[in-house]
């Protein structure tokens, strides 16, 4: 997003004054983490965090130092969306080892990328595959759609809904005929589509408003049709999804916190620019269809402490708390975890001493970014009405 708009740049700038914020700059994504792409420097010192874990591999703690090989095993990252990012999945352990060794050039590391993201705004994103049902009533409502698809493919997918068998492996027919449609007739048909629902009426429905944003930012893009086979997911605040292997995703408007494995495997079919592999993605893909609601990921309350929610997907790897203090709290204390952690403040402020500080005490404010080592506890004072932090650690 450009300039203020973007939570990004606005988050950095409240931890450090130094930083401009320019007017006519994106900026798009905040990384925090050990990640060769983008690591994070210890404050005051030019010393790498990958360096700092090294010389104190004990702040990884024992079980996650085990488990990863030395290495912090997460990456966390703001990301301010302006426009549609790629239609994209990531691959399996096993798979993108597999993709590692044979194109190193655009799958650059071994590791899996399953990731999270949680709403700071309002947030848009396709996640998923629709119910059967809904898919089909867009290929009987959208003739284009289905001619894009392959007519033969389509009636195959209805009459499969019909007689209500699983419909999934001729889901993947559909769609991967979808990606593999010549792209003279894929900009055809998206022009007679585009003709046809561009009424100006005002009285246009949700899916159709997202269809004539995308046509705008990607005119004649396979991943303008892809909108009728994935949820639009609308998330509020705090709402979260999970994006496991294989699950097809797009995110489209919004700032969002996202925690994921610590790669940047990522395979893209659509509404980007960079490497595209429609067969591997078409190939990989997990064609189960679900609701918005199931494709939605739920916090749970902390067992002890009220003022955490806790984000817990089906992997080693990562999970993330949500610390939202009221106004009335004036001291609080980070639990001890077995776990490194990372923890970004949303807003609020309050100054901070661990051990790891030798008792020094440190401000705390929005768009500060503290590292906390395996079995350390961290003092707040808290200065603000309120504070809001998120921290990710592995669960192990």
């Amino acid at each position: 997003m450009p300039g203020v708009k973007s939570d990004v740049a606005r988050l950095v700038h409240a931890a450090n004054q130094s930083f401009t914020i320019e007017d006519t700059q994106n900026y798009a994504e905040l990384w925090m983490g050990t990640h060769q792409k983008g690591p994070s420097v210890i404050a005051g010192t030019g010393t790498s965090l990958q360096d700092w874990i090294r010389e104190h591999p004990e702040s990884l703690g024992a079980g996650v130092a085990k488990k990863f090989g030395g290495e912090l095993p997460f990456l966390l990252k703001v990301l301010s969306v302006n426009i549609s990012l790629s239609i994209q999945a990531h691959p399996s352990k096993e798979h993108a080892e597999e993709l590692h060794k044979n194109d190193p050039k655009n799958y650059p590391d071994a590791n899996h990328k399953p990731e999270m993201a949680i709403a700071l705004t309002p947030f848009e994103g396709m996640c998923g595959f629709r119910p059967a049902s809904e898919i089909a009533k867009n290929f009987k409502d959208i003739s284009e759609l289905a001619v894009v698809s392959g007519s033969d493919n389509v009636a195959r997918f209805l009459e499969a809904i019909k007689l209500g068998k699983d419909a999934a492996n001729q889901l993947k027919i559909c769609f991967t005929a979808l990606m593999n449609c010549p792209k003279i007739m894929v900009e055809e048909q998206l022009r007679l589509l585009r003709g046809r629902l561009d009424v100006g009426d005002g009285s246009r429905e949700p899916l159709t408003d997202l269809f004539l944003r995308i046509y705008k930012q990607f005119p004649g893009d396979v991943g303008c049709f892809v909108i009728y086979y994935l949820n639009h997911m609308q998330l509020q605040p705090g709402e979260a999804m999970f994006l496991g292997p294989n699950v097809p995703h797009a995110y489209l408007y919004g700032d969002c916190m996202e925690c994921m494995a610590c790669s940047d495997n990522t395979i893209r079919a659509g509404l980007t620019p960079k490497f595209i592999d429609v067969t591997t993605l078409c190939d990989m893909l997990d064609y189960q269809c679900k609701s918005i609601e199931d494709n939605k990921f739920h916090c749970v309350r902390h067992s002890v402490d009220p003022y955490v929610e806790e984000y817990n997907p089906p992997v080693p790897d990562f999970a993330v708390a949500k610390i939202e203090l009221p106004s009335d709290v004036r001291e609080y204390q980070l639990e001890a975890r077995g776990s490194a952690s990372i923890v970004l403040t949303i807003h609020g402020s309050a100054d901070a001493s661990n051990p790891t500080l030798r008792d020094e005490s440190i401000q705390i404010m929005r768009g500060t970014v503290i590292f906390v080592s395996a079995g350390e506890t961290v003092s707040l004072k808290i200065k603000s009405d309120g504070i809001l932090m998120f921290r990710a650690l592995s669960p192990i």
